[in-house]
Protein backbone atom coordinates (compact mmCIF):
# COMPACT_ATOMS: atom_id res chain seq x y z
CA UNK A 1 0.00 0.00 0.00
CA UNK A 2 2.99 2.29 0.37
CA UNK A 3 6.11 0.73 -1.13
CA UNK A 4 4.81 -0.60 -4.45
CA UNK A 5 2.82 2.55 -5.37
CA UNK A 6 5.86 4.75 -4.71
CA UNK A 7 8.05 2.31 -6.64
CA UNK A 8 5.64 2.54 -9.59
CA UNK A 9 5.77 6.36 -9.44
CA UNK A 10 9.57 6.42 -9.60
CA UNK A 11 9.76 3.96 -12.49
CA UNK A 12 7.02 5.66 -14.48
CA UNK A 13 8.15 9.25 -14.02
CA UNK A 14 11.79 8.42 -14.75
CA UNK A 15 10.81 6.51 -17.90
CA UNK A 16 8.54 9.34 -19.09
CA UNK A 17 10.78 12.34 -18.40
CA UNK A 18 14.02 10.44 -19.16
CA UNK A 19 16.23 12.28 -16.70
CA UNK A 20 17.63 11.87 -13.19
CA UNK A 21 15.99 12.72 -9.87
CA UNK A 22 16.92 16.42 -9.91
CA UNK A 23 15.65 16.97 -13.45
CA UNK A 24 12.46 14.95 -12.84
CA UNK A 25 11.28 16.90 -9.83
CA UNK A 26 12.24 20.24 -11.34
CA UNK A 27 10.10 19.29 -14.35
CA UNK A 28 7.17 18.43 -12.06
CA UNK A 29 7.55 21.76 -10.24
CA UNK A 30 10.44 24.17 -9.72
CA UNK A 31 9.57 24.12 -6.02
CA UNK A 32 10.25 20.37 -5.87
CA UNK A 33 13.82 20.64 -7.15
CA UNK A 34 15.01 20.29 -3.58
CA UNK A 35 13.58 16.76 -3.46
CA UNK A 36 15.96 15.69 -6.21
CA UNK A 37 18.91 17.37 -4.49
CA UNK A 38 17.88 15.72 -1.23
CA UNK A 39 17.80 12.28 -2.87
CA UNK A 40 21.26 12.93 -4.29
CA UNK A 41 22.57 13.98 -0.85
CA UNK A 42 21.11 10.94 0.93
CA UNK A 43 22.54 8.64 -1.74
CA UNK A 44 25.94 10.25 -1.20
CA UNK A 45 25.79 9.79 2.58
CA UNK A 46 24.53 6.21 2.35
CA UNK A 47 27.24 5.37 -0.19
CA UNK A 48 29.90 6.48 2.27
CA UNK A 49 28.99 4.07 5.03
CA UNK A 50 27.54 1.36 2.83
CA UNK A 51 30.83 0.88 1.05
CA UNK A 52 32.52 0.87 4.43
CA UNK A 53 30.48 -2.25 5.23
CA UNK A 54 31.81 -3.70 1.98
CA UNK A 55 35.29 -2.84 3.29
CA UNK A 56 34.69 -5.00 6.36
CA UNK A 57 33.25 -7.77 4.21
CA UNK A 58 36.32 -7.68 1.97
CA UNK A 59 38.59 -7.88 5.03
CA UNK A 60 36.72 -10.96 6.29
CA UNK A 61 36.69 -12.44 2.79
CA UNK A 62 40.48 -12.17 2.55
CA UNK A 63 40.88 -13.68 6.02
CA UNK A 64 38.62 -16.58 5.06
CA UNK A 65 41.43 -18.15 3.02
CA UNK A 66 43.03 -19.45 6.22
CA UNK A 67 42.68 -22.76 7.98
CA UNK A 68 41.81 -22.52 10.80
CA UNK A 69 39.83 -19.31 10.54
CA UNK A 70 41.46 -16.45 12.49
CA UNK A 71 38.28 -15.74 14.50
CA UNK A 72 38.09 -19.35 15.69
CA UNK A 73 40.41 -18.99 18.69
CA UNK A 74 41.91 -16.34 20.95
CA UNK A 75 45.42 -15.08 20.14
CA UNK A 76 48.25 -15.44 22.63
CA UNK A 77 48.94 -12.67 25.12
CA UNK A 78 52.13 -10.58 25.09
CA UNK A 79 53.97 -13.14 27.22
CA UNK A 80 52.80 -15.95 24.93
CA UNK A 81 51.82 -17.96 28.01
CA UNK A 82 48.07 -17.84 27.53
CA UNK A 83 45.23 -16.28 25.58
CA UNK A 84 44.67 -12.53 25.40
CA UNK A 85 42.70 -11.42 28.45
CA UNK A 86 40.30 -9.24 26.45
CA UNK A 87 39.47 -12.16 24.16
CA UNK A 88 38.85 -14.48 27.12
CA UNK A 89 36.51 -11.85 28.59
CA UNK A 90 34.32 -11.88 25.48
CA UNK A 91 34.69 -14.52 22.75
CA UNK A 92 37.10 -15.19 19.85
CA UNK A 93 34.51 -14.06 17.30
CA UNK A 94 33.69 -10.81 19.11
CA UNK A 95 37.39 -10.16 19.78
CA UNK A 96 38.30 -10.56 16.10
CA UNK A 97 35.52 -8.15 15.12
CA UNK A 98 35.93 -5.45 17.74
CA UNK A 99 39.67 -5.59 18.34
CA UNK A 100 41.49 -7.16 15.38
CA UNK A 101 39.22 -5.72 12.68
CA UNK A 102 37.93 -2.41 14.05
CA UNK A 103 40.43 -1.97 16.91
CA UNK A 104 37.58 0.05 18.35
CA UNK A 105 37.96 2.78 20.97
CA UNK A 106 35.91 3.04 24.17
CA UNK A 107 33.50 5.62 22.75
CA UNK A 108 32.98 8.05 19.90
CA UNK A 109 34.75 10.92 21.66
CA UNK A 110 38.06 9.05 21.25
CA UNK A 111 38.66 9.10 17.49
CA UNK A 112 41.76 6.92 17.56
CA UNK A 113 43.99 6.46 14.54
CA UNK A 114 43.37 5.30 10.98
CA UNK A 115 43.42 1.53 10.60
CA UNK A 116 45.61 1.14 7.51
CA UNK A 117 44.42 -2.35 6.64
CA UNK A 118 40.84 -1.06 6.56
CA UNK A 119 41.92 1.98 4.54
CA UNK A 120 43.50 -0.34 1.96
CA UNK A 121 40.32 -2.44 1.80
CA UNK A 122 38.25 0.74 1.49
CA UNK A 123 40.36 1.87 -1.47
CA UNK A 124 40.01 -1.57 -3.07
CA UNK A 125 36.22 -1.53 -2.58
CA UNK A 126 35.87 1.87 -4.22
CA UNK A 127 38.16 0.77 -7.04
CA UNK A 128 35.88 -2.21 -7.71
CA UNK A 129 32.81 0.05 -7.64
CA UNK A 130 34.47 2.47 -10.08
CA UNK A 131 35.38 -0.30 -12.52
CA UNK A 132 31.79 -1.57 -12.46
CA UNK A 133 30.09 1.84 -12.91
CA UNK A 134 32.75 3.53 -15.10
CA UNK A 135 30.52 3.64 -18.18
CA UNK A 136 27.24 4.00 -16.35
CA UNK A 137 24.40 1.72 -17.34
CA UNK A 138 26.55 0.08 -20.03
CA UNK A 139 29.14 -1.34 -17.62
CA UNK A 140 26.70 -1.74 -14.71
CA UNK A 141 24.35 -3.80 -16.85
CA UNK A 142 27.11 -6.31 -17.54
CA UNK A 143 28.25 -6.55 -13.91
CA UNK A 144 24.73 -6.91 -12.56
CA UNK A 145 24.29 -10.31 -14.24
CA UNK A 146 26.91 -11.72 -11.88
CA UNK A 147 26.20 -9.65 -8.76
CA UNK A 148 22.47 -10.44 -8.95
CA UNK A 149 22.68 -14.16 -9.77
CA UNK A 150 25.68 -15.25 -7.67
CA UNK A 151 23.95 -14.56 -4.32
CA UNK A 152 21.04 -16.82 -5.34
CA UNK A 153 23.50 -19.61 -6.07
CA UNK A 154 25.22 -19.19 -2.69
CA UNK A 155 21.90 -18.94 -0.85
CA UNK A 156 20.77 -22.17 -2.48
CA UNK A 157 23.99 -23.90 -1.42
CA UNK A 158 23.56 -22.63 2.15
CA UNK A 159 19.89 -23.68 2.13
CA UNK A 160 20.68 -27.24 1.06
CA UNK A 161 23.53 -27.54 3.56
CA UNK A 162 21.61 -25.79 6.33
CA UNK A 163 18.56 -28.02 6.08
CA UNK A 164 20.81 -31.07 6.50
CA UNK A 165 22.31 -29.78 9.77
CA UNK A 166 21.00 -30.67 13.23
CA UNK A 167 18.93 -27.85 14.67
CA UNK A 168 17.66 -26.60 11.29
CA UNK A 169 14.05 -27.48 12.16
CA UNK A 170 14.28 -25.59 15.44
CA UNK A 171 15.74 -22.57 13.63
CA UNK A 172 12.94 -22.51 11.06
CA UNK A 173 10.33 -23.02 13.78
CA UNK A 174 11.77 -20.02 15.58
CA UNK A 175 11.66 -17.99 12.35
CA UNK A 176 7.99 -18.67 11.63
CA UNK A 177 6.69 -18.58 15.22
CA UNK A 178 5.52 -15.05 16.08
CA UNK A 179 6.54 -13.62 19.44
CA UNK A 180 3.41 -11.84 20.69
CA UNK A 181 5.39 -9.89 23.29
CA UNK A 182 7.65 -8.45 20.59
CA UNK A 183 4.75 -7.76 18.23
CA UNK A 184 3.07 -5.65 20.91
CA UNK A 185 5.91 -3.14 20.70
CA UNK A 186 5.05 -0.14 18.46
CA UNK A 187 8.76 0.25 17.62
CA UNK A 188 8.76 -3.12 15.87
CA UNK A 189 5.98 -2.04 13.53
CA UNK A 190 7.64 1.31 12.95
CA UNK A 191 10.92 -0.42 12.05
CA UNK A 192 9.03 -2.70 9.65
CA UNK A 193 7.35 0.32 8.05
CA UNK A 194 10.66 2.13 7.47
CA UNK A 195 12.41 -1.03 6.27
CA UNK A 196 10.66 -0.86 2.88
CA UNK A 197 12.67 2.25 1.95
CA UNK A 198 15.89 0.26 2.21
CA UNK A 199 14.48 -2.99 0.89
CA UNK A 200 13.20 -1.42 -2.35
CA UNK A 201 15.68 1.51 -2.34
CA UNK A 202 12.85 4.03 -2.45
CA UNK A 203 13.41 7.81 -2.48
CA UNK A 204 17.13 7.43 -3.24
CA UNK A 205 16.70 8.48 -6.87
CA UNK A 206 18.32 5.35 -8.28
CA UNK A 207 15.12 3.91 -9.74
CA UNK A 208 14.38 7.20 -11.48
CA UNK A 209 17.88 7.23 -12.98
CA UNK A 210 17.74 3.61 -14.16
CA UNK A 211 14.17 3.99 -15.47
CA UNK A 212 15.28 6.91 -17.63
CA UNK A 213 17.16 4.36 -19.78
CA UNK A 214 14.09 2.14 -20.28
CA UNK A 215 12.40 1.94 -23.70
CA UNK A 216 9.52 4.45 -23.85
CA UNK A 217 6.97 1.64 -24.32
CA UNK A 218 8.24 -0.44 -21.37
CA UNK A 219 5.51 -1.72 -19.02
CA UNK A 220 6.66 -0.03 -15.82
CA UNK A 221 3.58 -1.17 -13.88
CA UNK A 222 4.48 -4.82 -14.44
CA UNK A 223 8.09 -4.09 -13.51
CA UNK A 224 7.03 -2.47 -10.22
CA UNK A 225 4.82 -5.40 -9.19
CA UNK A 226 7.18 -8.19 -10.27
CA UNK A 227 10.31 -6.64 -8.74
CA UNK A 228 8.51 -5.98 -5.45
CA UNK A 229 7.25 -9.56 -5.27
CA UNK A 230 10.67 -10.98 -6.16
CA UNK A 231 12.22 -8.74 -3.49
CA UNK A 232 9.84 -10.09 -0.82
CA UNK A 233 10.26 -13.71 -1.89
CA UNK A 234 14.05 -13.30 -1.94
CA UNK A 235 13.96 -11.99 1.64
CA UNK A 236 11.92 -15.03 2.68
CA UNK A 237 14.25 -17.39 0.79
CA UNK A 238 17.32 -15.84 2.41
CA UNK A 239 15.70 -16.00 5.85
CA UNK A 240 15.06 -19.73 5.50
CA UNK A 241 18.65 -20.35 4.46
CA UNK A 242 20.11 -18.20 7.25
CA UNK A 243 17.88 -19.44 10.08
CA UNK A 244 18.52 -23.07 9.21
CA UNK A 245 22.21 -22.37 9.84
CA UNK A 246 21.50 -20.23 12.93
CA UNK A 247 19.34 -23.07 14.28
CA UNK A 248 22.34 -25.35 13.88
CA UNK A 249 24.49 -22.86 15.80
CA UNK A 250 21.90 -22.63 18.58
CA UNK A 251 21.62 -26.42 18.82
CA UNK A 252 25.41 -26.72 18.94
CA UNK A 253 25.72 -24.06 21.67
CA UNK A 254 22.87 -25.70 23.60
CA UNK A 255 24.61 -29.09 23.41
CA UNK A 256 27.91 -27.66 24.66
CA UNK A 257 26.06 -25.97 27.52
CA UNK A 258 24.55 -29.32 28.50
CA UNK A 259 27.97 -30.99 28.28
CA UNK A 260 29.47 -28.47 30.71
CA UNK A 261 26.65 -29.05 33.20
CA UNK A 262 26.92 -32.84 32.83
CA UNK A 263 30.65 -32.69 33.54
CA UNK A 264 30.00 -30.70 36.72
CA UNK A 265 27.39 -33.20 37.89
CA UNK A 266 29.68 -36.16 37.20
CA UNK A 267 32.58 -34.54 39.07
CA UNK A 268 30.49 -33.32 42.00
CA UNK A 269 28.54 -36.54 42.58
CA UNK A 270 31.34 -38.90 41.50
CA UNK A 271 29.21 -40.51 38.83
CA UNK A 272 30.77 -42.95 36.33
CA UNK A 273 32.18 -41.33 33.20
CA UNK A 274 29.69 -41.11 30.32
CA UNK A 275 26.93 -42.29 32.65
CA UNK A 276 24.86 -39.21 31.81
CA UNK A 277 24.17 -38.14 28.24
CA UNK A 278 22.29 -35.16 26.90
CA UNK A 279 18.99 -37.02 26.66
CA UNK A 280 19.20 -38.15 30.30
CA UNK A 281 20.39 -34.82 31.68
CA UNK A 282 16.95 -33.39 32.50
CA UNK A 283 15.82 -36.52 34.32
CA UNK A 284 19.09 -36.82 36.28
CA UNK A 285 19.01 -33.15 37.25
CA UNK A 286 15.38 -33.44 38.41
CA UNK A 287 16.26 -36.46 40.55
CA UNK A 288 19.29 -34.75 42.12
CA UNK A 289 17.30 -31.57 42.77
CA UNK A 290 14.72 -33.63 44.62
CA UNK A 291 17.23 -35.60 46.69
CA UNK A 292 20.18 -33.24 47.18
CA UNK A 293 19.02 -29.71 46.27
CA UNK A 294 21.68 -27.90 48.32
CA UNK A 295 24.59 -29.63 46.60
CA UNK A 296 23.07 -28.96 43.18
CA UNK A 297 22.54 -25.28 44.01
CA UNK A 298 26.21 -24.89 44.97
CA UNK A 299 27.34 -26.12 41.54
CA UNK A 300 26.19 -22.97 39.77
CA UNK A 301 24.83 -24.85 36.77
CA UNK A 302 24.11 -22.87 33.63
CA UNK A 303 20.56 -22.49 32.40
CA UNK A 304 20.54 -24.43 29.13
CA UNK A 305 17.39 -23.66 27.15
CA UNK A 306 17.44 -23.93 23.38
CA UNK A 307 15.07 -20.95 23.15
CA UNK A 308 17.63 -18.74 24.90
CA UNK A 309 20.26 -19.59 22.31
CA UNK A 310 17.79 -19.02 19.48
CA UNK A 311 16.97 -15.61 20.96
CA UNK A 312 20.59 -14.55 20.50
CA UNK A 313 19.85 -13.14 17.07
CA UNK A 314 21.00 -9.88 15.58
CA UNK A 315 20.81 -7.78 12.44
CA UNK A 316 23.27 -5.83 10.33
CA UNK A 317 26.91 -6.09 11.38
CA UNK A 318 26.06 -8.17 14.45
CA UNK A 319 24.50 -10.88 12.29
CA UNK A 320 27.14 -10.90 9.56
CA UNK A 321 30.34 -10.49 11.57
CA UNK A 322 29.51 -12.13 14.91
CA UNK A 323 26.53 -14.48 14.93
CA UNK A 324 26.87 -16.03 11.48
CA UNK A 325 30.67 -16.17 11.51
CA UNK A 326 30.46 -18.15 14.74
CA UNK A 327 27.92 -20.50 13.14
CA UNK A 328 30.31 -21.07 10.23
CA UNK A 329 33.02 -22.13 12.67
CA UNK A 330 30.97 -25.19 13.64
CA UNK A 331 30.41 -26.33 10.05
CA UNK A 332 32.76 -28.89 8.44
CA UNK A 333 35.00 -27.13 5.93
CA UNK A 334 34.50 -23.78 7.66
CA UNK A 335 36.94 -21.75 5.48
CA UNK A 336 35.08 -22.73 2.31
CA UNK A 337 31.72 -21.67 3.79
CA UNK A 338 33.27 -18.40 4.97
CA UNK A 339 34.57 -17.65 1.46
CA UNK A 340 31.11 -18.32 0.00
CA UNK A 341 29.31 -16.27 2.63
CA UNK A 342 31.47 -13.16 2.47
CA UNK A 343 31.76 -13.44 -1.31
CA UNK A 344 27.96 -13.39 -1.46
CA UNK A 345 27.77 -10.38 0.85
CA UNK A 346 30.30 -8.48 -1.26
CA UNK A 347 28.38 -9.06 -4.50
CA UNK A 348 25.12 -8.11 -2.79
CA UNK A 349 26.69 -4.89 -1.59
CA UNK A 350 28.03 -4.12 -5.05
CA UNK A 351 24.52 -4.42 -6.50
CA UNK A 352 23.27 -1.82 -4.03
CA UNK A 353 26.24 0.44 -4.69
CA UNK A 354 25.42 0.46 -8.42
CA UNK A 355 22.08 2.09 -7.62
CA UNK A 356 23.58 4.51 -5.12
CA UNK A 357 26.25 5.70 -7.54
CA UNK A 358 23.76 6.04 -10.39
CA UNK A 359 21.66 8.18 -8.02
CA UNK A 360 24.67 10.49 -7.69
CA UNK A 361 26.20 10.52 -11.16
CA UNK A 362 23.04 10.86 -13.30
CA UNK A 363 21.79 14.04 -11.52
CA UNK A 364 25.30 15.52 -11.71
CA UNK A 365 25.31 14.94 -15.47
CA UNK A 366 21.82 16.43 -15.79
CA UNK A 367 22.87 19.53 -13.84
CA UNK A 368 25.94 19.97 -16.05
CA UNK A 369 28.41 20.29 -13.18
CA UNK A 370 31.25 19.53 -15.59
CA UNK A 371 32.04 20.76 -19.08
CA UNK A 372 30.35 18.75 -21.80
CA UNK A 373 33.76 17.78 -23.18
CA UNK A 374 34.68 16.06 -19.89
CA UNK A 375 34.11 12.30 -20.35
CA UNK A 376 31.62 10.58 -18.08
CA UNK A 377 34.40 8.26 -16.92
CA UNK A 378 36.22 11.25 -15.42
CA UNK A 379 33.11 12.48 -13.57
CA UNK A 380 32.48 8.97 -12.27
CA UNK A 381 36.08 8.73 -11.10
CA UNK A 382 35.87 12.08 -9.33
CA UNK A 383 32.63 11.05 -7.63
CA UNK A 384 34.19 7.80 -6.38
CA UNK A 385 37.32 9.66 -5.25
CA UNK A 386 35.30 12.21 -3.26
CA UNK A 387 33.28 9.39 -1.68
CA UNK A 388 36.47 7.51 -0.80
CA UNK A 389 38.09 10.55 0.81
CA UNK A 390 34.90 11.38 2.72
CA UNK A 391 34.62 7.80 4.01
CA UNK A 392 38.13 7.73 5.50
CA UNK A 393 36.62 8.80 8.83
CA UNK A 394 34.99 5.35 9.03
CA UNK A 395 38.42 3.70 9.03
CA UNK A 396 39.30 5.41 12.31
CA UNK A 397 39.11 3.34 15.48
CA UNK A 398 35.85 5.15 16.24
CA UNK A 399 34.59 4.64 12.70
CA UNK A 400 32.10 1.94 13.66
CA UNK A 401 30.37 4.36 16.04
CA UNK A 402 30.09 7.04 13.36
CA UNK A 403 28.77 4.48 10.88
CA UNK A 404 26.05 3.42 13.29
CA UNK A 405 25.08 7.04 13.92
CA UNK A 406 24.88 7.64 10.17
CA UNK A 407 22.85 4.48 9.67
CA UNK A 408 20.38 5.30 12.43
CA UNK A 409 19.88 9.01 11.85
CA UNK A 410 21.16 10.15 8.44
CA UNK A 411 18.85 8.31 6.08
CA UNK A 412 15.50 7.05 7.54
CA UNK A 413 13.90 10.39 8.43
CA UNK A 414 15.10 12.05 5.21
CA UNK A 415 13.82 9.20 3.06
CA UNK A 416 10.36 9.46 4.63
CA UNK A 417 10.24 13.20 3.93
CA UNK A 418 11.39 12.82 0.32
CA UNK A 419 8.99 9.92 -0.30
CA UNK A 420 6.10 12.00 1.05
CA UNK A 421 6.91 14.93 -1.24
CA UNK A 422 7.35 12.58 -4.20
CA UNK A 423 3.85 11.17 -3.76
CA UNK A 424 2.29 14.57 -3.02
CA UNK A 425 4.15 16.13 -5.95
CA UNK A 426 2.76 13.56 -8.41
CA UNK A 427 -0.72 13.35 -6.90
CA UNK A 428 -1.47 17.03 -6.22
CA UNK A 429 1.09 19.12 -8.11
CA UNK A 430 1.52 17.18 -11.33
CA UNK A 431 -1.92 15.62 -11.01
CA UNK A 432 -2.99 11.97 -10.91
CA UNK A 433 -5.03 12.26 -14.10
CA UNK A 434 -2.16 13.83 -16.01
CA UNK A 435 0.23 11.23 -14.65
CA UNK A 436 -2.17 8.45 -15.65
CA UNK A 437 -2.38 9.95 -19.15
CA UNK A 438 1.43 9.83 -19.39
CA UNK A 439 1.54 6.17 -18.34
CA UNK A 440 -1.23 5.31 -20.80
CA UNK A 441 0.66 7.04 -23.61
CA UNK A 442 3.76 4.97 -22.77
CA UNK A 443 2.30 1.54 -22.03
CA UNK A 444 -1.11 1.69 -23.70
CA UNK A 445 -2.73 0.85 -20.36
CA UNK A 446 -4.21 3.37 -17.95
CA UNK A 447 -3.54 2.84 -14.22
CA UNK A 448 -6.57 1.36 -12.45
CA UNK A 449 -8.49 2.63 -9.46
CA UNK A 450 -6.13 0.92 -7.00
CA UNK A 451 -3.12 2.94 -8.17
CA UNK A 452 -4.98 6.23 -8.25
CA UNK A 453 -6.43 5.80 -4.75
CA UNK A 454 -3.09 4.77 -3.23
CA UNK A 455 -1.27 7.65 -4.92
CA UNK A 456 -3.80 10.26 -3.88
CA UNK A 457 -4.97 9.11 -0.45
CA UNK A 458 -3.49 5.96 1.07
CA UNK A 459 0.25 6.45 0.49
CA UNK A 460 0.38 10.12 1.62
CA UNK A 461 -1.56 9.32 4.79
CA UNK A 462 0.57 6.29 5.61
CA UNK A 463 3.80 8.20 5.01
CA UNK A 464 2.62 11.12 7.12
CA UNK A 465 1.56 8.78 9.94
CA UNK A 466 4.89 6.94 9.89
CA UNK A 467 6.79 10.23 9.85
CA UNK A 468 4.92 11.60 12.88
CA UNK A 469 5.35 8.30 14.76
CA UNK A 470 9.04 8.19 13.92
CA UNK A 471 9.64 11.77 15.08
CA UNK A 472 7.69 11.06 18.29
CA UNK A 473 9.84 7.97 18.92
CA UNK A 474 13.05 9.93 18.36
CA UNK A 475 11.84 12.69 20.71
CA UNK A 476 11.27 10.15 23.51
CA UNK A 477 14.55 8.28 22.98
CA UNK A 478 17.99 9.83 23.60
CA UNK A 479 20.38 9.63 20.68
CA UNK A 480 22.50 6.53 21.19
CA UNK A 481 25.10 4.18 19.79
CA UNK A 482 26.50 0.82 20.87
CA UNK A 483 30.03 0.76 22.30
CA UNK A 484 32.57 -1.97 23.09
CA UNK A 485 33.04 -2.42 26.85
CA UNK A 486 35.00 -5.46 27.97
CA UNK A 487 34.31 -4.68 31.65
CA UNK A 488 30.55 -5.01 31.25
CA UNK A 489 29.24 -8.23 32.80
CA UNK A 490 25.72 -9.58 32.63
CA UNK A 491 24.46 -13.18 32.45
CA UNK A 492 22.36 -13.35 29.25
CA UNK A 493 20.00 -16.30 29.41
CA UNK A 494 21.56 -17.53 32.64
CA UNK A 495 25.13 -17.55 31.28
CA UNK A 496 27.62 -15.34 33.08
CA UNK A 497 30.57 -13.89 31.20
CA UNK A 498 31.60 -10.40 30.05
CA UNK A 499 30.21 -9.15 26.77
CA UNK A 500 30.43 -5.89 24.85
CA UNK A 501 28.13 -3.43 26.56
CA UNK A 502 26.26 -0.52 24.99
CA UNK A 503 27.24 3.00 25.93
CA UNK A 504 24.30 5.27 25.30
CA UNK A 505 25.11 8.96 25.13
CA UNK A 506 22.19 11.35 25.45
CA UNK A 507 22.07 14.95 24.29
CA UNK A 508 23.70 16.20 27.53
CA UNK A 509 26.44 13.58 27.45
CA UNK A 510 24.98 11.24 30.10
CA UNK A 511 26.47 7.77 29.97
CA UNK A 512 23.96 4.94 30.12
CA UNK A 513 24.27 1.20 29.73
CA UNK A 514 22.01 -1.01 27.69
CA UNK A 515 21.49 -4.34 29.56
CA UNK A 516 22.20 -6.34 26.40
CA UNK A 517 25.41 -6.83 24.43
CA UNK A 518 25.40 -5.42 20.85
CA UNK A 519 25.11 -8.77 19.12
CA UNK A 520 22.02 -9.64 21.18
CA UNK A 521 20.13 -6.41 20.67
CA UNK A 522 16.96 -6.25 18.59
CA UNK A 523 17.19 -5.23 14.92
CA UNK A 524 16.75 -1.56 14.04
CA UNK A 525 14.83 -2.39 10.90
CA UNK A 526 17.52 -1.56 8.40
CA UNK A 527 19.35 -4.12 6.18
CA UNK A 528 22.72 -4.04 4.36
Amino acid sequence: MRGIPLFHIELAIGQHLRTGSVGVWKAVSPYLGGVGLGCLTVSFLVSLYYNTVLTWVLWYFLNSFQNPLPWGSCPLDLNRTGSAEECQASSPVSYFWYRRTLNVTADVSDSGSIQWRLLACLAASWAVVYVCVIRGIESTGKAIYFTALFPYLVLTIFLIRGLSLPGAVEGLTYLFTPDVRILQSPRVWLDAATQIFFSLSLAFGGHIAFASYNPPRNNCEKDAVIISLVNSLTSLYASIAMFSVLGFKAANDHGRCLDRNILRLINAFELPDQSVDRDDYAAVLTHLNATQPERVARLGLETCRLEDFLDKSASGTGLAFIIFTEAILHMPGAPGWAVLFFGMLFTLGLSSMFGNMESIITPLLDMGVTHRFVPKEVLTGLACLVCFLSAICFTLQSGNYWLEIFDNYAAPLNLMVFAFFEVVGVAYVYGVQRFSDDIESMTGRRPGLYWQVTWKVVSPLLLLTIFVAYVATLARTPLSYKAWDTQYVRPPGGLAWPFPGAALRGPVGRLRRDPRPPELQRPTGRQS
